[in-house]
């Protein structure tokens, strides 16, 4: 089958042929049954050698592309992500690509010169204000003249000596392949660069739902997370995490300064509050920033005080998100009601004097005021707890009072939890929904004009899918942030437990390599350190059979002493080790009380000394029922065993399964089953983002 052909457009120049190429290149091997022709398009700013680009339109390099793009001559476009105009033309979409090449300048002398050789007021070429500033602090006696040009043609000019020095972008020189020309790099403390320097930007008509699917490739979800009220202790769980992952927050002014405490080192804090007649940016610059940062592949949380969903413009944001095709979770919070309320003693329901209650502003949009009166709060919307039982009783005194049958109305069972339903009916039909579902769980009836009303989840590249991780605790957490990122819904579903044989004795300092082949015999290797404190300094060398096994370690603190450099299995590993291992080494292989004695016996094929160690055990979790879900991960054959132990390999029937690697695809073929996708890279996010890929391959072709 002749794979779906699109268009890409790029300007002429070698670098920009070379860098788009490359970019392609990679998104195809992501893709199945994609792949892009490149189409040169030359710009303005290509034809224009004269034009100081410090007094060139915004849009110098970009215009004859955006033109094609809107006239349809092709689907997307590359550029060099600090070429594009803020803001964006009408109709243009954007995104960053992920793979940042060197941000900083670089300058470049004629061959075999160096700034020692530099005259006393050399001819020093330019392009920017930001590199003429430079120049005039570290060059004060230099005579500075724009430069333009391509790549290739200021370094023939430096070379024939019309210019002593010259400022370039080291990405540039790099994706060319001439960094041996650069002389000297100019730090990032004595240069500031743009921070799109070093980026490329793909392009796209506004609305292309096949460009919106690729960029959820690149894009990670918005998370709105509520801070809480007054001290940090009033923040989530949910949000402290949320926090500890990002590389942006956007908070509201009327936080606990010590929550941007939790945010890591490289992580930028950005105030975009507002309070009564001082607002830091308005509503409208807020939401362009957070689409702006999204769009760019950072991690935002939008950190509002008290609970974002109780007056705080909440909607405007998500909707804005929403529209552009990009995911976001809402994470809620203590509001200042709770803590007004139940942190004061004046419970908004006590038995024998109240039974509920009514929130509402007495300001409007644009600041003013209106009624509070009696009628209008018949128009606010009414919630009813434990109410299901009572369903048909309220129904009738809701129309008994007025409210028009048709009024709308919702049932809300098991809110905030894995299995939550939502059901949006009317009040006239109420009894009948309530009727034809199980009322055993926990519900709500919520009754007004806000329940048409729902945030959009068929976003991201994973479209709101459900999907069902079956691992361990200890990796879960990893897997829940992969889905989110990537705009799934994650139900966390561990259906083995890892239990450490504690009573094993670490005596490491007997043997020479340590062999390592899960994140999870780390995890408990290193229970046993905890319980034993054996010396660190005589820890062996440690190989490992992937990255995610290395990143477990280096968790600890602890670095590995080899892995596969492409292939990450068990398999890979042998093959290393019959480089690494010499007859007689001693070798101890940890590993858990399903993973087979296969690989102590391939290590003992080179001679060397294999004790072959149970730390661990895969004990199954059971649970009384199989939530709804799209998608199955598996991350063990243990996990496969424990699922159709319980529920049959007909459950899986209709459903996607993921697998993070052979092992776990042959157990699920013991079972009959065949792996819908087999993850490229054998790690927790490589499955989820090979999920990932597959789900934007459906949506470009659809």
């Amino acid at each position: 089958m002749e794979p779906l052909m699109l268009r890409a457009g790029t300007r002429p120049s070698q670098l920009a042929l070379t860098q788009s190429r490359d970019a392609l290149d990679r998104i195809e091997s992501m893709l199945v049954g994609i792949a892009f022709e490149m189409v040169p398009i030359a710009s303005v700013g290509d034809a224009d050698r004269t034009t100081d680009l410090r007094d060139s339109p915004a849009d110098f390099f970009t215009r004859e592309l955006d033109d094609a793009l809107r006239g349809g001559a092709i689907d997307l476009a590359v550029h060099s992500a600090k070429d594009l105009p803020a803001p964006m033309p009408e109709g243009i979409d954007w995104f960053w690509l992920p793979w940042r090449e060197e941000p900083r300048d670089a300058l470049i002398l004629a061959p075999g010169r160096t700034i020692a050789d530099l005259p006393s007021n050399p001819m020093v070429g330019v392009s920017s204000e930001r590199r003429a500033a430079y120049c005039a602090r570290t060059f004060p006696q230099a005579v500075q003249k724009t430069i333009r040009g391509n790549i290739g043609e200021r370094i023939e000019q430096v070379d024939r000596g019309d210019f002593d020095v010259v400022i370039m972008a080291g990405a540039a020189l790099n994706r060319l392949g001439l960094e041996k020309r650069i002389t000297s790099w100019i730090p990032l403390e004595e240069l500031e660069v743009p921070e799109a320097q070093g980026y490329l930007a793909v392009t796209f008509r506004e609305g292309d739902r096949r460009m919106m699917a690729l960029r959820n490739l690149f894009v990670q979800a918005v998370t709105f997370a509520g801070a809480g009220v007054g001290s940090k202790q009033n923040c989530t769980l949910a949000t402290l995490h949320a926090l500890r992952r990002c590389n942006l927050c956007l908070h509201d002014s009327l936080i606990d300064p010590l929550l941007l405490d939790e945010l890591p080192p490289h992580a930028m804090a950005t105030d975009v509050g507002k309070r009564c007649g001082a607002h830091s940016k308005e509503q409208h610059e807020t939401t362009r920033l957070i689409c702006e940062c999204a769009r760019q592949g950072r991690r935002v949380v939008r950190l509002k005080g008290g609970d974002p969903g109780i007056f705080g413009r909440l909607a405007e944001e998500t909707d804005a998100l929403a529209a552009l095709g990009i995911p976001f979770r809402v994470i809620p919070g203590v509001s200042a009601l709770q803590a007004a309320t139940t942190g004061t003693g004046m419970l908004l329901t006590r038995r024998d004097v109240s039974r509920g209650f009514v929130v509402l502003t007495p300001r409007v949009h644009g600041g003013g005021l209106a009624r509070c009166d009696a009628a209008m709060k018949d128009l606010l919307p009414v919630l009813y707890y434990m109410s299901i039982k009572a369903i048909d009783t309220v129904a009738r005194q809701l129309i008994d009072d007025g409210h028009a049958p048709e009024t709308p109305a919702a049932l809300v069972f098991n809110a905030g939890g894995d299995n939550e339903t939502v059901v949006k009916t009317t009040i006239g039909g109420l009894p009948g929904e309530a009727a034809s579902l199980s009322t055993k769980r926990p519900g709500l009836i919520i009754v007004g004009d806000v329940v048409p009303y729902a945030y959009a989840t068929d976003l991201g590249a994973l479209r709101g899918q459900r999907v069902l991780l079956t691992c361990s605790d200890a990796i879960q957490q990893k897997a829940v942030d992969a889905v989110v990122d990537y705009g799934g819904k994650p139900l966390p579903y561990p259906l083995i437990r890892l239990e450490c044989r504690r009573a094993f004795p670490l005596r490491w300092e007997e043997y020479d390599w340590l062999a390592v082949t899960s994140p999870s015999s780390v995890r408990a290797l290193m229970q046993l350190v905890e319980d034993q404190k054996p010396d660190y300094r005589s820890i062996p060398k440690i190989m490992v059979c992937g990255r995610g096994t290395a990143d477990e370690f280096a968790e600890y603190g602890i670095r590995v002493d080899a892995q596969p450099g492409g292939s990450f299995s068990a398999e890979a590993l042998v093959e290393l080790a019959h480089a690494l291992l010499k007859p007689g080494d001693r070798v101890l292989r940890v590993r858990s009380d399903k993973a087979g004695t296969d690989l102590a016996e391939a290590l003992r094929s080179t001679g060397a000394a294999v004790e072959d160690a149970i730390i661990y055990d895969n004990v199954r979790v059971d649970h009384e029922e199989l939530p709804g879900f799209d998608v199955a991960f598996f991350a063990s054959a243990s996990g496969v065993d424990s699922f159709v132990a319980q529920w049959g390999a007909d459950s899986l029937k209709g459903k996607t399964s993921v697998v993070i690697g052979q092992p776990t695809a042959r157990a699920m073929e013991r079972h009959g089953l065949a792996p819908g996708i087999v993850a490229r890279e054998s790690t927790i996010p490589g499955a989820i983002r090979s999920l990932a890929e597959f789900c934007v391959s459906q949506t470009i072709a659809e």
